[in-house]
């Protein structure tokens, strides 16, 4: 059975880094993992993505050494048993805000008696590329349990959340979590606010020993903060390169003779 690297990675304090993928298209999936991301991240919280086509996107993706993740639409038992039912190797709970919520995102991802998870068919094995009696044995030790932190409640709530077992990495969501504190939404917040508020879910994970992780627009940033001892770093996703990267390539090209 193959083992989560950026599990392995991050707890032994090496920072690892990915992307969103909102594109529910394999084949974006297939050319995103090329790249050499240490993780993607299947966003169906706000991504047109179904299961049968995340099913698709995860076989891409783990033919190269990149981990899949997922956002769940919605912090459910349902919706995360289907999430890694379908080969997830970790998944993202959006919004948590309280140690109940924590709680319920970590007993929906482990198997009894660590959790609630009920063990059933799936594509979950050959994700890992085993067998179905040995991803049941380890499945507990392998899945990434992350919440996002993206609202002001959370960050009072901060040390309850982050102290619950089973929580292996956060991960913060600045647009939301600046919506939230009455701050113009962006993914570079020049808000002294937001910054304080990241610092502190930064020093609360290294308390609780669990991976802080956050969401960045620029390669710059995403440095920046790994310099700052975050573990887990994103930059932003599928849709923004190639939104980017086609305006970039238009606005230089002069037609007019």
């Amino acid at each position: 059975m193959l083992s989560n690297h950026v599990k392995r990675q991050i707890r032994a304090g090496h920072a690892q880094f990915g992307s969103l993928l909102n594109f529910g298209d394999p084949l974006v999936a297939e050319m995103m993992a090329s790249v050499g991301f240490d993780w993607l991240l299947v966003d169906t919280e706000h991504g047109p993505i179904d299961l049968a086509t995340m099913a698709q996107m995860f076989g891409m993706i783990t033919r190269y050494p990149v981990a899949p993740f997922a956002r769940v639409h919605a912090l459910t038992e349902e919706n995360v048993k289907r999430v890694l039912d379908t080969g997830a190797w970790g998944v993202l709970g959006p919004n948590v805000r309280t140690r109940e919520e924590a709680e319920l995102l970590v007993a929906a991802c482990k198997y009894p008696p660590a959790g609630v998870r009920s063990l059933g068919a799936g594509r979950f094995a050959l994700s890992f590329k085993t067998d179905a009696p040995t991803y049941f044995a380890r499945a507990n030790d392998e899945i990434l349990v992350i919440v996002q932190i993206e609202h002001a409640d959370a960050i009072k709530h901060i040390d309850a959340i982050l102290s619950v077992p089973g929580v292996d990495a956060c991960y913060i969501g600045p647009n939301d979590l600046c919506a939230s504190m009455g701050l113009a939404p962006s993914l570079e917040p020049p808000h002294a606010e937001f910054e304080e508020a990241a610092q502190t879910v930064l020093a609360a994970a290294r308390r609780h020993g669990v991976a802080p992780g956050i969401h960045c627009a620029t390669p710059e940033t995403v440095n920046r903060r790994i310099r700052e001892g975050w573990m887990l770093v994103g930059l932003v996703n599928d849709h923004r390169f190639l939104s980017v990267g086609a305006k970039a390539a238009r606005d230089a090209v002069r037609t007019e003779r």
